[in-house]
């Protein structure tokens, strides 16, 4: 079989590799090539036989082969399945990775892969169980199209608006990814809709769901646990946006600087580099107006003074000379 891969026609691969070429492999983000990288691989080495690594309940349940969760997303029928799967990779990870990052897109892509199969076996023992029919419980899944159907969610919820032709068909971006979940089953009824709608339903889980916010919970508990080397990695509503700075402040750096730093400020929205025309925001500034910095002086001059002190300050409006009066006090001490 490995020889009939290495030697025989493999087209797919071919196609694939034409792809790679024609976008220049320094112009695929990082996180996507070692994607692609690594499913390729495993379509030339793989690490079980396709049968041992394809997903069903009674193989991952039944018979407690929860590995099967891990391998059957990486692993492929055919080179053309497997050129499909990646060629749409490239297209929505290019987008997506610049958009939100190297980092996140890595770990986006994680969870995706683990949460499909998981969905994918809730929908299966759903069916078998509304059907009594035990055949829902064997078929078997494999392939990374359902991670794909959930990234084209995603993608649609960063990118809203226009459309999209499937089949000739002029549809709307946002309905796109039930259309070809239809398309797709009736015109090739070996694919697994129940993989396709798993991987749709994750995508809602993280664009509309709780998903985000719990991986965001889960990143913030791994870096305050310092598996990071002391570096603090903070996100927003549009993915990876920058560090934190768990060190004193310091003068050169003035004002702004020690907001960033003391109260760990999140950016409004990171600077994109795919999108020229979006605004530029300093680091230091962490998307803060002149009045939300001013705000934030007079509390970290209220707290330093209380702390040295045991006073309380008096007076609750001070005019903007004296708010100056008192950042270069503080900088300045």
């Amino acid at each position: 079989m490995m020889r009939n891969r290495l030697w025989g026609s493999n087209l797919g691969l071919l196609l694939l590799a034409c792809q790679v070429f024609q976008l220049g492999i320094d112009n695929i983000p990082h996180a996507t090539l070692a994607t692609l990288g690594l499913n390729v691989y495993l379509f030339l080495f793989p690490a079980k036989p396709l049968l041992q690594t394809c997903l069903s309940v009674r193989e991952a349940y039944w018979y407690r082969d929860w590995s099967r969760l891990l391998l059957s997303p990486f692993h492929h029928v055919d080179d053309m399945h497997l050129y499909f799967n990646m060629a749409s990779l490239l297209w929505k990870g290019i987008k997506l990775e610049r958009k939100l990052g190297g980092a996140w897109f890595a770990y986006l892509l994680s969870v995706f892969s683990l949460l499909t199969g998981l969905v994918y076996l809730l929908l299966e023992t759903g069916l078998t169980h509304m059907t009594e029919d035990s055949s829902y419980s064997l078929q078997c899944a494999v392939g990374f199209s359902g991670v794909l159907f959930g990234l084209k969610v995603v993608n649609n919820h960063y990118h809203p608006g226009g459309a999209t032709y499937v089949m000739e068909l002029h549809i709307a971006n946002r309905y796109a990814c039930w259309v070809e979940l239809v398309l797709i089953h009736f015109m090739n009824p070996g694919t697994s809709f129940v993989g396709h709608l798993a991987g749709i339903l994750v995508g809602l889980l993280y664009t509309t769901g709780p998903l985000k916010r719990l991986m965001k919970t889960c990143a913030g508990f791994v870096t305050s646990n310092g598996l990071y080397g002391g570096q603090q990695t903070y996100y927003n509503s549009s993915g990876y946006s920058g560090y934190g700075m768990p060190y004193p402040p310091n003068p050169r750096y003035g004002q702004q600087s020690f907001i960033r730093r003391q109260y760990g400020a999140p950016y409004r929205e990171p600077y994109d580099t795919a999108m020229p025309s979006a605004p530029f925001q300093h680091p230091y500034t962490a998307g803060l107006s002149e009045e939300e910095q001013y705000a934030a002086a007079v509390r970290a001059s209220l707290n330093d003074r209380g702390s040295h002190t045991h006073g309380t300050y008096t007076q609750s409006n001070p005019t903007p000379e004296e708010i100056r009066w008192r950042r270069l006090q503080r900088f300045n001490s």
